[in-house]
C-alpha cells in the first residue's frame, strides 16, 4: 500500500482551478449553518480514501481518522467492506496538508473484517473511536465497535462495556425493536453526550413490510448512562420512514441534537446532497423541521473543474458523503466530506474540507 499525503498530490493546482471556476457557488447556506469550500483534505496515490473524521489534539494539531483501501484490488469500489483499514493522518491545522502517520486499526479479515467509516470524538477526557466491521465480507453481519484511549498514539482499547473485541452494538434481538428485521446489521455510528446520557446513533436497513424487496435507510439510537456502555437499543427509530438518510453525524449545541446526513434518495432535492435534522430530545427527528444542508461538489467548485476527473463512485457531479465535523470553542468550525470523484491521476476517492459556521 502506498500511503502518501494529500494536499500535495496535485491539490494546489486543483484549488486554483476551483477558484477560477467558481461563480456564486463557492459558499452555500441552508438551515442553521453555512458551508464554504476550502479544498481537498486527504487523497492518496493508489488508495481510496472514504471519509475523514477530525479531532483536535492537545498540541493544537488536527488528527484525521480515515477509511482507506487500495484502488487496484477491488476495481468496483467494493473494497470498503473487503479490504478497508483505518488510517491516521495529522495536519498543523484544519485545512491541512495532512500527513499519513500509521494504520490505526488494521484489517484482520475473518470475524473482524474491514474496519470502516470511523468517527472520533473526545468525550469526558477520553478519545472515543467508533467504526464498523463485518464477518467474512458479509454485509448482513455488520456491527459497531467502540475503542477508547487516553491519547492519540493509537493505543486503543475496547470500551469497558463492550465485548472483548470492542463490539459495542449489534442488531437488536428483541422482536419489538425497530431494527429487529435489519437486513444489513447496524452500521455508521455517531456518538454524542446529551443531557447527561450517551447517545449512539446507528443506521439499519429495514423493510417496509415482509413483502418489500428493498429496505429503508433509517436511523435509531442506543443509549447508556456510561460513556463506555453497555448501550441499549431505543425501541423505535428516530427518523421518519419517508425520508431516507445515510452517514448521519450527531452533534449537539445548547438544547438541540443535530444529525447532519446524506440525503440518500432525494427526500429534499437531488440525491447526494445533505440534510440537517433537529431534535429537542434526541429521540425524534421530525421531517418537517429538516432542512437542506450541503450540495454536490460540483455546486462548490464548478462543473469545468470536474470534467476531466474520474468517478470511482457515483457521477462526475461529486456526491458528497460521510459528513464529519471539527469543533472549535465548542462550535462547529470545519466540515469534512467524502466523494468518489477525483481529478488527480492515480489517486482514488478523496475527502474535502469546508468551513462551517452558524448563520
Amino acid at each position: 500500500m502506498n500511503h502518501k499525503s494529500m494536499i500535495s498530490c496535485g491539490a494546489m493546482a486543483w484549488v486554483c482551478a476551483c477558484l477560477l471556476s467558481m461563480s456564486v457557488s463557492g459558499r452555500a447556506s441552508a438551515g442553521d449553518f453555512e458551508y464554504e469550500y476550502v479544498g481537498k483534505a486527504v487523497e492518496s496515490e493508489g488508495m481510496h480514501v472514504w471519509g475523514s473524521s477530525p479531532v483536535m489534539g492537545p498540541d493544537g494539531k488536527v488528527h484525521l481518522y480515515v477509511a482507506q483501501w487500495p484502488t487496484d484490488t477491488r476495481p468496483n469500489f467494493s473494497g470498503w467492506y473487503k479490504d478497508c483499514e483505518i488510517g491516521h493522518y495529522i495536519g498543523d491545522g484544519p485545512e491541512g496538508p495532512f500527513q499519513f502517520v500509521r494504520v490505526a486499526v488494521a484489517d484482520q479479515n475473518g470475524t473482524f473484517n474491514s474496519p470502516h467509516n470511523p468517527t472520533i470524538k473526545k468525550i469526558d477526557d477520553l478519545y472515543v473511536l467508533c467504526f464498523i466491521v463485518n464477518e467474512n465480507e458479509k454485509l448482513k453481519t455488520q456491527r459497531i465497535v467502540m475503542y477508547v484511549a487516553d491519547d492519540l498514539n493509537d493505543s486503543w482499547r475496547p470500551a469497558a462495556g463492550a465485548e472483548a473485541d470492542g463490539t459495542i452494538l449489534r442488531k437488536s434481538t428483541e422482536p419489538s425493536d425497530w431494527n429487529y428485521t435489519g437486513q444489513l446489521g447496524v452500521s455508521n455510528p455517531s456518538l454524542v453526550k446529551f443531557n447527561g446520557k450517551y447517545f449512539l446513533y446507528d443506521k439499519s436497513v429495514v423493510k417496509k413490510d415482509p413483502q418489500a424487496k428493498r429496505g429503508r435507510y433509517v436511523y435509531g439510537v442506543a443509549v447508556s448512562d456510561k460513556l463506555e456502555g453497555p448501550y441499549v437499543h431505543h425501541p423505535t427509530q428516530v427518523t421518519p420512514s419517508g425520508m431516507q438518510l445515510e452517514d448521519a453525524y450527531a452533534f449537539s449545541t445548547d438544547d438541540t441534537v443535530y444529525l447532519l446526513s446524506r440525503d440518500f434518495v432525494g427526500s429534499m432535492g437531488s440525491n447526494g446532497g445533505g440534510l440537517l435534522w433537529k431534535s429537542d430530545d434526541g429521540f425524534l427527528f421530525d421531517g418537517k423541521k429538516t432542512t437542506r444542508a450541503f450540495e454536490d461538489l460540483e455546486h462548490y467548485v464548478g462543473k469545468p473543474s470536474l470534467s476531466k476527473g474520474k468517478a470511482y463512485r457515483g457521477k462526475l457531479d461529486g456526491h458528497l458523503e460521510r459528513p464529519q465535523i471539527l469543533f472549535a470553542d465548542g462550535k462547529p468550525a470545519f466540515l469534512y466530506l467524502a466523494t468518489g470523484v477525483n481529478t488527480t491521476p492515480g489517486c482514488g476517492s478523496c475527502s474535502h474540507v469546508f468551513r462551517m459556521k452558524a448563520k
